[in-house]
């Protein structure tokens, strides 16, 4: 179970890193934030509805609470608050500054996690101090991989960004926004991962979710977009982001982090995101012909390390509790023996 959910992890950065470079392609062209994000939450809610209806044709669904619900729509209301403080702190400063910010998310999901008690911080246990030790590792490499260049290794055909492109000011109205941004994007895994454990439907929970997207992504784009062109689609490149986004990110991706956070929890699902900048590093090199640098390939070797460090942290927390269960199981086991043994020797005691 291990590798599978690596495994699709794994795939959900790729299919992140590619929307990014769309993304990026057609911003330039003047494609509106706003409205991109609200066609992309439409597009993705009925897809997810055709899929829930084609997977629940057979079998009702597991009745849902008030209690879900709210949390469902606090999912929502996190997730939409994410996406329109990154875009507009994007504006105020800088892409390098916006993918700083999103390293920390892994820092906020484990302290947070810790004090709503989803995580346990137990330093006499090696499996607690690989995640701890791997956590603050793989946010300094990622950190080491956004600030620092170094040498160039090879030559590349993309100039990179300065950070302080922008009024000092409004960098710094951009990085607050987007350090807000990132601590909601933290707080959203953390109650989806307590949701889910609650109510083990992935596919239902993340249509429910979108559904409220819908509604908060319109109403956000209504008020923000003051052009009315911008809602007009036509038959280009921007709509084929919007259909990439809404079906392998907003969709895909959603249940498959939902899963995810079922199966192994928030800071988990949280380590992948500095593996997100290792990945976008490696297809930008091979696809687009940027230039390699020194701290590219030193951070990407850092992250490796606090990721394998997590990784195998978790691994060894599970191998414990599995050891448990055993343990718990051959004591039950013995115990139900000796009852009969003692029920039996009973029987023919009195039988004499």
């Amino acid at each position: 179970m291990q590798g599978a959910v690596t495994a699709a992890m794994v795939v959900c950065l790729f299919l992140t890193v590619g929307l990014n470079t769309l993304i990026k392609a057609n911003m330039s062209k003047g494609m509106s934030n706003f409205v991109f994000v609200a066609y992309s939450n439409l597009l993705a809610f009925v897809f997810l509805l055709l899929a829930t209806t084609i997977r629940h044709r057979n079998r009702a669904p597991t009745p849902i609470t008030n209690s879900i619900i709210f949390r469902i729509f606090l999912i929502s209301l996190l997730s939409v608050s994410v996406q329109t403080l990154y875009y507009i702190g994007l504006g105020y400063s800088s892409p390098t500054l916006g993918s700083t910010m999103e390293d920390l998310v892994p820092a906020y999901t484990f302290i947070i996690a810790i004090v709503s008690r989803m995580e346990k911080l137990d330093l006499k246990l090696r499996s607690c101090w690989a995640k701890s030790i791997g956590t603050v590792v793989s946010i300094v490499g990622a950190l080491t991989v956004t600030l620092y260049k170094g040498l160039p290794m090879t030559s590349g055909l993309v100039s990179n960004d300065v950070i302080l492109s922008s009024q000092p000011s409004k960098w710094l109205l951009g990085g607050f926004l987007l350090a807000i941004g990132t601590f909601c994007g933290s707080v959203s895994l953390v109650i989806q991962t307590w949701t889910i454990k609650d109510y083990p439907e992935e596919l239902i929970l993340i249509t429910i979710s979108t559904s409220f997207s819908v509604i908060l992504s319109f109403i956000t784009a209504f008020v923000a977009e003051e052009n009315p062109k911008a809602w007009i689609l036509k038959p280009d490149m921007k709509l084929v982001c919007i259909f990439y986004s809404a079906i392998f990110v907003m969709s895909t991706r959603s249940v498959v982090y939902a899963w995810a956070c079922r199966k192994k929890g928030a800071v988990y699902v949280a380590m992948f995101s500095p593996l997100e900048i290792v990945i976008a590093l490696a297809m930008g090199v091979a696809f687009l012909g940027d230039a390699l640098y020194l701290g590219s390939m030193i951070g990407a070797a850092i992250i490796a390390v606090g990721f394998y460090g997590v990784i195998w942290g978790q691994a060894q927390e599970e191998k414990i509790v599995c050891e448990n269960y055993e343990i718990s199981t051959i004591i039950s086991s013995s115990s139900s023996e000796a009852a009969l043994l003692l029920d039996q020797s009973k029987g023919k005691s009195s039988f004499v």
